[in-house]
């Protein structure tokens, strides 16, 4: 029988990748331009979340948006509209971004400018926590009708994540969805992750999460200050 090769490509990716957004994330961090990887499945509530924080944040940091999707523009024309600068990534049936997309779309947004700019990453839970973005924060979206039972069945996401935000709270009523025993599974899988309960549909609960956002954009930028270092420019 001939002799043939196998090739570990799942880990030649991985490592590549992670490479790159250290290289990135480092670039940022630098700059002090926070750039904030957002997450969770189709229909979560992203998009509204977003334009809700925009909304929020008006007139006292200047954000920017990517937009990722395997195809449309519309999210990032009701992003646009809103007033904050956005550009769309299409994947080309990918169904997650790397650091280097990432950083292409940071060079085609133009960040000049900005204080932060928010990856809204295509709608899974899956592919989306395996690969790391350069992003200087994690945060996904759970919205109550997907269940309180997820971090059992996509760990990983949950385990990658800083922040998570529980939307659709004013929905509690209609789904079997117990928020305690939701914190619980998480705290088992990342203790360190915080939970927040929103609805971006009535705004409740958007002024702990824009308080979040300002906190962690702050503590970026002071400690790039510290480092007192001159960034490049993307």
């Amino acid at each position: 029988m001939d002799s043939f090769k196998v090739i570990e490509i799942k880990k030649s990716v991985f490592e590549g990748n992670e490479r790159r957004a250290g290289e990135l994330r480092a670039e940022l961090g630098r700059r002090g331009l926070f750039l904030l990887n957002l997450m969770s499945s189709p229909g979560s509530g992203k998009t509204t979340t977003l334009l809700r924080t925009i909304e929020a944040l008006r007139g006292e940091l200047d954000l920017g948006v990517l937009e990722a999707d395997i195809d449309s523009d519309v999210d990032a024309r009701a992003v646009h509209e809103a007033g904050a600068r956005a550009i769309q990534l299409h994947t080309g049936g990918m169904c997650h971004l790397d650091a280097e997309m990432t950083r292409r779309g940071l060079e085609a947004l133009g960040t000049e400018g900005l204080d932060c700019v928010i990856l809204e990453n295509i709608g899974n839970l899956i592919c989306t926590a395996d690969f790391d973005t350069g992003a200087s924060r994690s945060a996904m979206i759970l919205s109550v009708p997907e269940g309180d039972d997820k971090p059992l069945k996509y760990p990983h996401m949950f385990e990658v994540v800083d922040l998570v935000l529980v939307n659709k709270i004013d929905a509690l009523p209609l789904f079997d969805f117990d928020l305690g025993r939701f914190r619980e599974r998480l705290a088992r899988l990342n203790p360190r992750a915080r939970v927040l309960p929103v609805s971006a549909k009535t705004g409740e609960g958007m002024g702990a999460w824009a308080d979040w956002l300002r906190g962690e954009i702050g503590s970026w930028k002071l400690a790039a200050g510290r480092r007192g270092q001159e960034g490049g420019r993307l």
